[in-house]
């Protein structure tokens, strides 16, 4: 959260001529209440079934930019079967975590974040979730640019031939032709 993938996703989307999805708005849509919501009503454990289902959906389809929560690796069988994906290129978004919980604090419309309440536990999730974002195919760190900067950086560092790819996915990006962010 705040590392710039809902935004990213969307130019990358735009500039490559693909769409664009957030995990997240899916699930929301699918059990038709927030993730706060899901998280106090049903718990965590449950959003992620829903979490893993909408990704698995969402990668049945070509030329997509798929933004994954930030939690979606905490799952073995997400990881699992983001790393089977070899036509996906997945990108880690990489901030410090102030910088993250600063973006999120600017954004008042944004979606209710539980977890920024506590600063403790989220470190504690940051920490643990670290070396999964680590083994992305690409990271790029956007502390300091803008979602357009951020973008054009990645547009640059993608290798000829991406358009043979069919997803972009996470802080992802691949492709049957996929990325993910």
């Amino acid at each position: 959260m705040g590392a710039g993938k809902t935004t990213v996703g969307g130019l990358l989307a735009e500039r490559l001529g693909w769409d664009f999805v957030d995990s997240d708005r899916i699930v929301e849509a699918r059990a038709a209440m927030t993730i706060a919501d899901i998280f106090s009503s049903r718990g965590e454990g449950a959003f992620r079934e829903l979490e893993t289902e909408a990704i698995r959906n969402a990668c049945s389809h070509d030329q997509l930019i798929l933004a994954l929560g930030g939690g979606a690796i905490e799952t073995a069988s997400t990881r699992d079967f983001l790393a089977s994906l070899t036509d996906t290129l997945i990108i880690f978004l990489e901030a410090p975590l102030d910088t993250m919980i600063a973006r999120c604090a600017e954004n008042p419309d944004g979606p209710v974040r539980p977890v920024l309440a506590d600063r403790d536990r989220l470190n504690d999730r940051w920490s643990r979730r670290l070396p999964w974002y680590r083994q992305a195919h690409l990271t790029v760190e956007t502390g300091e640019l803008s979602p357009d900067a951020v973008a054009e950086s990645i547009m640059q560092r993608l290798e000829p031939g991406t358009g043979n790819r069919q997803r972009v996915a996470g802080v992802s990006i691949g492709s049957k032709s996929g990325v993910s962010a």
